[in-house]
């Protein structure tokens, strides 16, 4: 969360895609459920798409 938090911040990486990827890794591994800090703010960008 911190690293890429950090990283959005500083203008390195776009924060939506990167995380969205991250969580569609975990999902594409195996992961029935995902607990994650961005969480709440997944929930809001995928009700807006």
């Amino acid at each position: 969360y911190a690293m890429l938090k950090a990283a959005s911040q500083n203008g390195w990486l776009d924060e939506k895609a990167v995380v969205m990827e991250s969580l569609l890794g975990f999902k594409r591994a195996g992961a029935d459920g995902i607990l994650s800090y961005y969480a709440k703010t997944v929930a809001k960008w995928l009700s807006e798409s």
